[in-house]
C-alpha cells in the first residue's frame, strides 16, 4: 500500500513527530513510546484506588534524590539498586496489599453471577453406562480426588433431598394422629421423583408431663414421634433413562426435637440383632440411635418397618425393571442412614444396590459392625467436612485411621480387638470418605463457629467448590450463595456481606424464594433450621 496515495504528506509528517521513542529509567537499553508509559501509569492508579492528591500536598512531596555515591563505580546495577531504594515502594506495598483484597474475587460479576442463581447444576450428564460405578460399586475408587464432575452433582442432588425434609418438617413439627395415614407434602428439589411414604422415629424415652404444662405451644419439642423423612422414587422416563435405572430415595432429616437430643447422649453401645451366625453377633451400635430406629409410636410404626414395607411395596411395584436404592441423611438422618442401609440389604431376595450418601454424620457403632456392614456389601460414601466436630463423636478412642493402621503395623491387631471387645465408647466409622475442609472456601471465615461446619448448606457449598485436595476452590462453582448467606451471615468475610449488601440481585432472590415458599403454603409457621 502506497502512504502518500491515501494520506496527505504534510499530515504524516505531523504526526511522526509523536512517536519518538523515549530511554526508560530503569533499563536505559529498552526505549519506551511515551503512549505506553502513561498507560502503565493508568493501570497503576486504577490499581492502588488512591484519589490524586491536591496541588499543594505535590508541590510539598521531596524529590526523589539519587546521592552521588563517592564509591561509585558507575555499575549499572548500583544505579537500578539506587533509584529502587528512592522510589521507596515499601511505603506503598501495604496500600495495594489492601487494595487487592478490597477487589476480591477477581472479578465482582462473579459474585453478582452466584448471588443471582436458584438452581443451577453441574453438567447433567448421561449416566446409564456407569451408574454403578457412582452408586458405590466399586466404593468410588478413582472419583474422589480429584472429585469427577457428575459424582459431584450426584452429591449435591442428594443432599437437597435431605434439605427438602428440613424445610418440611419446619414448616409443620407437630404430628397428628390423622397426618400419620397419609404422606406429608415435600416441595422436593427434583421434580422428577414422588413422595409415596411419610417416615417418623419415635423416642424410647419421654419428659415429664410438667413440660407440656409449661409450655403447650413447644408441644412438637417434647413429643415423642416427630416426622424425620420419606420415601420418594423417580416417575420420569426421561430422568429413568438418563440414570439408567429407577431410583428409590430414602432422605432423612438430622436432630430437631428435645428427645432426638435426649436420645443422641446415649452413647453406649449395644447389641444389634444377628442376622446370620459368626463374627456379627459382636457388631453393636449407639443405644440412642437404635432405640430412635426400632422403637414403635402410639399412631405409627417404627422406623425400620416403615423403611422395609415400602421398599418392599415399591420393589414389586415394578418388578422386572433396574431398581436403585439411595438412603441419605445429615447428622442424626446419617446416621440412621447406616441403620437403614444395613436393614434393607436383607429384607428381600434379589435386592438392588444399595448405597449411601452420608452428611456430617457421627460414628455409629464399632468395627463389628463395620464390618457388618462391609459382608453385607452396603456402599457407603461419607462427606465429612474437617472442622465439623460432630463427626468425631461418640467414641474416646479412635478406632479407624492412621492410629489403626500404625497399631496393625506393629502387630498390636489382638491389642486393637480387645480394645473393641472391653471398651464402651470403641467406635469406628464406616465406608469411604470424601474430606473437605471450610478453610478451602474463599467466602467463609477460616475460623467459622461449630454450627457453620456442621451446617448442611455449609457441606453442600463446600462440595460445590471441590476439586481436589490438593487444589484451591474451583473458580466455576454453581451453587448459589443466597442460602448461605442467609443461614450463615455470620460466618461469612465481612468483604463478601459487604458486596452482597451492594448488589440488589441477593434482595430479588430473597422475594423470590419466599414467594416460592408461600405458594408452597410452608412460610405460616416456618422454623430455621437448627442445623
Amino acid at each position: 500500500m502506497l502512504v502518500g496515495s491515501t494520506l496527505p504528506a504534510n499530515l504524516f509528517q505531523a504526526r511522526r513527530a509523536s512517536f519518538r521513542n523515549y530511554t526508560s529509567a530503569l533499563n536505559p537499553q529498552r526505549e519506551l513510546h511515551p503512549l505506553s508509559t502513561r498507560l502503565h501509569l493508568a493501570n497503576l492508579d486504577k490499581l492502588l484506588q488512591t484519589p490524586p492528591l491536591p496541588q499543594t500536598q505535590l508541590d510539598s512531596q521531596p524529590d526523589i534524590q539519587i546521592d552521588k555515591d563517592p564509591n561509585d563505580s558507575g555499575s549499572l546495577e548500583n544505579k537500578r539498586r539506587r533509584l529502587m531504594e528512592g522510589l521507596n515502594l515499601s511505603r506503598l506495598w501495604t496500600q495495594v496489599k489492601g487494595a487487592a483484597e478490597d477487589m476480591s474475587p477477581r472479578h465482582l460479576n462473579r459474585l453478582q453471577r452466584l448471588l443471582s442463581k436458584t438452581g443451577e447444576y453441574s453438567p447433567r450428564n448421561n449416566l446409564s453406562t456407569r451408574w454403578r460405578e457412582y452408586h458405590g460399586s466399586n466404593n468410588w475408587a478413582g472419583l474422589l480426588d480429584p472429585l469427577d464432575e457428575n459424582l459431584r452433582r450426584e452429591v449435591v442432588r442428594y443432599g437437597e433431598f435431605i434439605q427438602a425434609a428440613y424445610h418440611s418438617f419446619h414448616s409443620n413439627p407437630a404430628m397428628s394422629a390423622e397426618e400419620a395415614q397419609v404422606p406429608r407434602q415435600v416441595a422436593l428439589p427434583d421434580r422428577s421423583y414422588k413422595v409415596t411414604k411419610s417416615l417418623y422415629a419415635t423416642s424410647s424415652i419421654g419428659l415429664p408431663d410438667w413440660v407440656d404444662e409449661a409450655r403447650p405451644d413447644l408441644g412438637w419439642m417434647t413429643q415423642r414421634s416427630s416426622w424425620v423423612g420419606y420415601v420418594a422414587v423417580c416417575d420420569d422416563k426421561r430422568e429413568i433413562a438418563r440414570m439408567g435405572r429407577r431410583d428409590i430415595v430414602i432422605a432423612l432429616r438430622g436432630t430437631s426435637t428435645c428427645l432426638e437430643w435426649a436420645e443422641n447422649l446415649r452413647a453406649q453401645l449395644i447389641q444389634m440383632p444377628s442376622t446370620e451366625e459368626g463374627e456379627q453377633r459382636q457388631a453393636r451400635v449407639e443405644c440412642g440411635f437404635l432405640s430412635l430406629y426400632k422403637t414403635r409410636g402410639a399412631h405409627v410404626p417404627s422406623l425400620a418397618e416403615s423403611v422395609v414395607e415400602e421398599v418392599r411395596r415399591l420393589m414389586e411395584q415394578y418388578k422386572g425393571e433396574t431398581l436403585s436404592i439411595t438412603v441419605t441423611g445429615h447428622s442424626l438422618g446419617a446416621a440412621l442412614a447406616l441403620l437403614v442401609g444395613d436393614e434393607l440389604k436383607t429384607c428381600a431376595e434379589n435386592m438392588p444396590s444399595v448405597a449411601v450418601f452420608s452428611f456430617g454424620g457421627p460414628r455409629v457403632g464399632n468395627r463389628g459392625f463395620t464390618k457388618r456392614m462391609d459382608d453385607k456389601n452396603v456402599k457407603v460414601l461419607r462427606i465429612v467436612n474437617s472442622q465439623d466436630v460432630i463427626t468425631r463423636v461418640p467414641g474416646i478412642f479412635v478406632g479407624e485411621g492412621v492410629l489403626e493402621e500404625k497399631l496393625k503395623n506393629a502387630k498390636a491387631g489382638g491389642f486393637i480387638d480387645m480394645i473393641d471387645r472391653n471398651m464402651p465408647l470403641a467406635y469406628s466409622h464406616v465406608g469411604t470418605e470424601l474430606r473437605v475442609d471450610t478453610k478451602m472456601s474463599p467466602y467463609l471465615k477460616p475460623n467459622a463457629d461449630v454450627a457453620c461446619c456442621h451446617d448442611l448448606e455449609a457441606y453442600l457449598h463446600l462440595v460445590d467448590g471441590f476439586l481436589a485436595s490438593n487444589c484451591p476452590f474451583r473458580e466455576n462453582a454453581k451453587r448459589s450463595l443466597v442460602r448461605l448467606l442467609r443461614d450463615q451471615g455470620s460466618n461469612v468475610k465481612k468483604l463478601y456481606i459487604s458486596k452482597a449488601n451492594n448488589l440488589t440481585s441477593l434482595n430479588l432472590e430473597r422475594e423470590f424464594s419466599q414467594k416460592n415458599l408461600e405458594r408452597e403454603g410452608l412460610m405460616a409457621t416456618c422454623l430455621p433450621s437448627p442445623s
